[in-house]
């Protein structure tokens, strides 16, 4: 992170466990969204915050006509709004429910932080007046809700979100090739899934998908658990997804353990890297709005217009 976040920013992050508490999904994604903008508006590096905006400073001359006062309000600092000229976006979000999804240390799954992190960036991009569809699958494709920007469109789309995860196996391909057959238009698409599953033709389809001229982003999901391994007496492990269970002996294994989780997690970023997509690898751990720090800050990497990154509607509605 850069110093951006630090310390005001740092100082706004929602602790997960404290974000999970809150029962009702869309109400997560928008004190997410909401706690991000008012983070980084209390930030001394207001230059971050102001490049993500669909705003420029007031300049000697401009006409007063288009100054936002709310902004003013809020700020205390001028800022014209500009125009809004550009097509909109159309993001597709493909979410992993399946069983491995359940897995969980702490007092929330994978699946559920990964649910909060799709609706977020949902919410968001609603907001930003982009059309947003969801794709969610384990094995096969289980729900898909084309890209609308509609307020019950996003209701939906909590709704789908919401869905407990339970297919047996994670087919990484099938959403994928979903994904082919159903993005014509260049748009965005977003996979969030923890990647426990065999990559042979997984890099075959992400080419394909990228191929289409896509911008990708890629948010590989795991608990602290999965990842230290520090289970100290030997224990029987079962596969969620296979059901199969083994005895192991924490000690004796964790090191053959992390190093294939970390060749795993290596094959899949070098890949992403390969194809120019974005990957960030979060533990359940971390606040979600490092999560939209990365999301953000990818798409400006790549040369994006980053007026496009403020919600448009959402900056007048921050409160206090």
């Amino acid at each position: 992170m850069t110093a951006a976040l630090q310390p005001e920013f740092a100082r706004a992050l929602i602790d997960p466990k404290t974000l999970m508490s809150i029962r009702n999904l869309e109400l997560r994604a928008r004190t997410v969204v909401e706690g991000f903008w008012a983070g980084l508006h209390r930030s001394p590096y207001h230059g971050f915050s102001v490049e993500f905006t669909e705003y420029r400073p007031y300049t000697p001359g401009d006409d007063p006509r288009y100054l936002d006062w709310r902004v003013l309000a809020r700020s205390d600092r001028y800022f014209l709004k500009r125009f809004e000229d550009e097509t909109n976006l159309r993001c597709h979000l493909l979410a992993d429910q399946s069983r491995s999804m359940i897995y969980g240390s702490l007092a929330h799954t994978k699946a559920q932080y990964a649910a909060t992190l799709a609706a977020t960036l949902g919410y968001f991009l609603h907001l930003q007046g982009d059309a947003v569809g969801l794709l969610t699958f384990d094995a096969q494709v289980r729900d898909y809700l084309p890209p609308r920007h509609r307020l019950s469109h996003l209701r939906q789309l909590m709704i789908a979100l919401e869905k407990p995860a339970g297919g047996r196996d994670t087919d990484l391909v099938a959403p994928l090739q979903r994904a082919v057959e159903i993005v014509r238009k260049r748009g965005l698409v977003v996979l969030l899934s923890d990647f426990l599953a065999p990559l042979e033709r997984w890099e075959t389809s992400l080419t394909q998908l990228a191929a289409g001229g896509h911008e990708i982003v890629v948010f590989q999901i795991l608990d602290p658990a999965e990842v230290a391994f520090e289970f100290r007496e030997p224990t029987m492990f079962e596969d969620a997804e296979s059901g199969r269970s083994l005895m192991i002996d924490p000690g004796t294994a964790r090191a053959d353990y992390q190093r294939r989780l970390g060749e795993h997690c290596a094959a899949i970023r070098n890949t992403c890297q390969g194809l120019g997509i974005s990957y960030s690898r979060l533990l359940t751990n971390q606040p979600l709005e490092l999560a939209l720090f990365d999301f953000l800050r990818a798409r400006s990497q790549r040369g994006r217009s980053t007026r496009r990154f403020a919600p448009r509607h959402a900056a007048p509605t921050l409160r206090a």
